[in-house]
This record gives C-alpha cells, sequence and structure tokens, in this order.
C-alpha cells in the first residue's frame, strides 16, 4: 500500500505509559508544532487479573517461567494496543495522520547497577504497531543503560523545554508509585533522579488491609498517627542518603521492604499515616539546599489530598502546585513525554540528559516497530 510520509516535525504523536503503580495506561494524542497541544488523553484500566500479575512481579520472590513472561509481554501488548485505538476514536483521529506511537510499556524489572545493569518492560510493540496501523518507538530506557547511565528519569527533557523559565529554581514532581524529581536551574545543567516512595507502599499497604486499590484520597492515612520508629526505620534505607544519579522502582520499595522494618504492635492505619510521611518527608529531604522555590506536581498522587497537605506541611517556605498552573493536565505529564520521545527518536534528536541520568552522553532512545502498511524508512 501506497502512504504518504508525514513530516516528524508536523504530525500528531501518542504517547502510551503504565507507571510504577500499574493502575492502567495513560494515553495522550499531541501536537507539538506549532506549539503543544493536547487533542485527546485517557486513562484505560487494566483488567484486574492481568495488574494482580503485574503487582505480583514487584516482590523479590517472584519468579516467571518464560511461557509466563512471553503471554504476559503479548497481554500488556494487546492492553496498549487497545489503549491507542480507543484513543484515536475518541479524538475521531485516523491513525495515518499520526507519525508515531511512542509507547514505554510496563517496567516488571529495573536493576539499572551491578555487574550485569539491565532494565525490563514489557508490552510487545510489534503487536501495537500491528493492531493501531502505526509506526511504534518502544523500548526507550536500554539505550542509556548501555551507556552507563541509570535509564531513568526520561522525563526531564520534556520538564525543561516546557516548564524552565529564567530567574526561577523550579522542581516537577512525579508523584507515581515511585516519586521523580526533576530541578530546573537557571544556568545550570537539568537534574533529575527517583527520591524514593510516592504510592508504591501507600497503595500496597491498602491492597493488604482495605482490599482496594489505593487509598482514595488518604482518607485512612489521615485517621492514622505516624508511628516515629517505623518512619526513622524507613528513613534510614541507604537510598534516601545516596547522591544522584539514582533511580528506583518497585524492586526496593514493596511490602517485603516494609515488613522487614516493621516494629511490632503498630496498627494498620498508623502504619498507613508513616507511608504517607515517609513519601512527603524523603521528598521534601531531596528538596533542601537545592534553592527550589516553586514545585509542580504530577502523576495519580497528586489526587491524593493527604499526600499534597503533607507535602505543603514539609515544604512550608515553597509554593506547592500542580502542572495544571503550567497548562498541562497532571494525569498526562508522562503520557506527553513518551509522545515527546517518539518524536525526537524520528527527528535523530537524543532523547536523555546525561547530567540526570549518569550516561556517558546523549543517546537514541527507543527502536522503530513499523506498521504493516507503513515501510519503515526512517
Amino acid at each position: 500500500m501506497h502512504t504518504t510520509a508525514i513530516d516528524p516535525r508536523e504530525g500528531l504523536y501518542l504517547g502510551l505509559i503504565s507507571g510504577t503503580s500499574a493502575d492502567g495506561i495513560d494515553g495522550a494524542l499531541v501536537r507539538f508544532v506549532p506549539r503543544l497541544e493536547v487533542l485527546a488523553a485517557q486513562t484505560i484500566p487494566y483488567a484486574s487479573e492481568l495488574r494482580a500479575k503485574i503487582i505480583a512481579l514487584a516482590r523479590t520472590q517472584a519468579q516467571l517461567c518464560l511461557d509466563e513472561i512471553g503471554e504476559l509481554d503479548h497481554a500488556i501488548g494487546a492492553q496498549f494496543a487497545t489503549a491507542a485505538n480507543a484513543l484515536l476514536r475518541r479524538a475521531g483521529v485516523e491513525a495515518t495522520a499520526v507519525s508515531a506511537i511512542g509507547s514505554h510499556g510496563q517496567t516488571i524489572c529495573h536493576r539499572p547497577g551491578g555487574k550485569s545493569p539491565f532494565t525490563l518492560q514489557l508490552g510487545d510493540p510489534t503487536l501495537i504497531a500491528e493492531r493501531s496501523g502505526i509506526l511504534t518507538v518502544a523500548d526507550f530506557r536500554r539505550a542509556d543503560v548501555a551507556a552507563g547511565g541509570q535509564g531513568a528519569p526520561l522525563l526531564p527533557a520534556l520538564h525543561a523545554a516546557l516548564f524552565a523559565i529564567p530567574g526561577a529554581t523550579r522542581a516537577v514532581l512525579n508523584l507515581g508509585g515511585i516519586a521523580n524529581l526533576t530541578l530546573l536551574r537557571p544556568g545550570s545543567d537539568v537534574i533529575g533522579f527517583d527520591s524514593g516512595p510516592a504510592n508504591c507502599l501507600l497503595d500496597a499497604w491498602a491492597a493488604r488491609h482495605l482490599r482496594s486499590e489505593r487509598d482514595e484520597g488518604g482518607a485512612w492515612a489521615a485517621s492514622g498517627q505516624a508511628n516515629d520508629a517505623l518512619l526513622q526505620a524507613c528513613l534510614a534505607d541507604p537510598y534516601f542518603s545516596a547522591t544522584a544519579p539514582k533511580s528506583t522502582g518497585r524492586e526496593t520499595f514493596n511490602l517485603d521492604w516494609l515488613d522487614a522494618r516493621m516494629p511490632n504492635g503498630v496498627a494498620p492505619v498508623d502504619v498507613q499515616a508513616s507511608l504517607l510521611a515517609l513519601s512527603a518527608q524523603s521528598i521534601a529531604a531531596a528538596l533542601h539546599g537545592t534553592g527550589t522555590s516553586e514545585v509542580y506536581a504530577c502523576g495519580g498522587g497528586v489526587h491524593n489530598a493527604a499526600l499534597m497537605a503533607a507535602l505543603r506541611s514539609a515544604l512550608p517556605q515553597l509554593r506547592v502546585e500542580t502542572t495544571a498552573a503550567l497548562g498541562l493536565d497532571p494525569d498526562f505529564v508522562e503520557a506527553v513525554g513518551f509522545a515527546w520521545l517518539a518524536r525526537a527518536r524520528l527527528l535523530g534528536q537524543a532523547g536523555n540528559l546525561p547530567s540526570v541520568t549518569g550516561a556517558r552522553g546523549p543517546r537514541l532512545l527507543g527502536a522503530l516497530y513499523a506498521a504493516p502498511s507503513l515501510p519503515m524508512s526512517q
């Protein structure tokens, strides 16, 4: 089939991601020229059984056979393809108008340190390209890891492009399962790193005791009292005092990690309050001494009123808002980011920032997966 090439500078891009919380697939259909415009965005929840399998992988003792890994890769890829097609229908846009899909996939293991550094995301991109009919860019993290970097976080470059201004040191805070910070400092390199848990431990503890995916609005945590012994035991983990570049995930911050630090006799509601304090205090500590005056939060954690209140309390001298104040829906900053990274790949532009990840230099991020009707010429 003959197709007319779309100029990668001008076309539409579709970004897809499921983050550490694994609560669903965020999608955004974006135009970047002449200015950023989000044409449509939505979240497609995972089927409960699939989400349970993904969450189970984070436990340190989890083991899968090759058949199970292949089946999970296929199932996640199929859900991502469904999410892409649903977003196109919502926007009333044909696949032929989209230059590329940027699919982050679902991280199931992230170990950028050690003798054999690696990061692994599932969600078969060939299936996404096949079922959407759109060139798909995926596997964004491994090129940075191969160059000695952390492979994360990857969105500080987008934050710098969209949110940096002269004369102010700003922080962009992504409150996903893990908290990621980007420091935008006039006249200095962009810095970014994972500060520690945001929602992952809160969600896991709520699932254990409330039989719910999350503590809605942080209401349960707000009804408890933080236990200082538990909080201090958690904050003593070496990750919090490690210097950037650094990144982490559920491989570290999971219920096994929490249980190993649990004092006797702490009521479940007070554990939840302690975990809320852990998230807020570790973020505040990471911002201490950076000269930041403004913090703009995004990600699912912005809907946790108790967490946002705890952050404002822990950062009394700082303005703490969401990215809505900067014109971008906080629920879809990451999805916009992977659309942006797909565009960078098609334009032959580096997607990583070595000052953030610690890589040896700038790298093209992502591999290209051709759609069946679109010969790959990029």
